[in-house]
C-alpha cells in the first residue's frame, strides 16, 4: 500500500521536474510500462512530449499540488496552474489526475483540466499540436 507520504513526495517530485524543465528525470518516475489514459500511449515517452508542447506554449507555466488523496494505490492530485491567466475572469487553470502508483512508481495516469482559456487545455494541445 502506497502512504500519504510516499505519493506526496513522488508527485512533488514529478512536479519538480515539470517546473524545473528537467523532463528527463521524471521519466524514473514513472514504471517501464507506465500507461496514460489521456493520451492513449504506453511509456513516459509521449507524456514528456507533451510537457515540452505545453510548456513551448505557456513557457512561464508551473503546476503546484493543492490536495493529494491517496487510497491503497491510488493517488489522487488537484493542483492549481501558474503562468497562464484564468479565462473570462474565471478561477484560475486547475488540473486532475489521478495516478496508480506501483513499487514507489507512477504506473497509469488519468487526467482533466478546468479553467484553461479557450483551445489552450492540455486535452486540445495534446490533441491539436499545431495549435500551439
Amino acid at each position: 500500500m502506497t502512504t500519504r507520504e510516499d505519493a506526496a513526495a513522488l508527485v512533488r517530485r514529478m512536479q519538480e521536474c515539470f517546473n524545473s524543465r528537467q523532463f528527463d528525470q521524471a521519466a524514473d518516475l514513472h514504471t517501464p510500462g507506465f500507461f496514460n489514459h489521456p493520451l492513449g500511449t504506453t511509456g513516459f515517452e509521449a507524456g514528456k512530449d507533451a510537457w515540452r508542447a505545453v510548456t513551448a506554449r505557456f513557457p512561464g507555466m508551473r503546476v503546484v499540488a493543492q490536495d493529494i488523496l491517496v487510497d491503497g494505490d491510488k493517488a489522487a492530485v488537484r493542483s492549481t496552474v501558474e503562468g497562464i491567466a484564468a479565462s473570462g475572469g474565471d478561477a484560475g487553470p486547475m488540473l486532475f489526475e489521478i495516478f496508480r502508483i506501483h513499487n514507489g512508481r507512477f504506473a497509469e495516469m488519468w487526467g482533466a483540466s478546468a479553467g484553461f482559456p479557450a483551445s489552450a487545455s492540455p486535452e486540445d494541445l495534446l490533441t491539436n499540436p499545431e495549435a500551439s
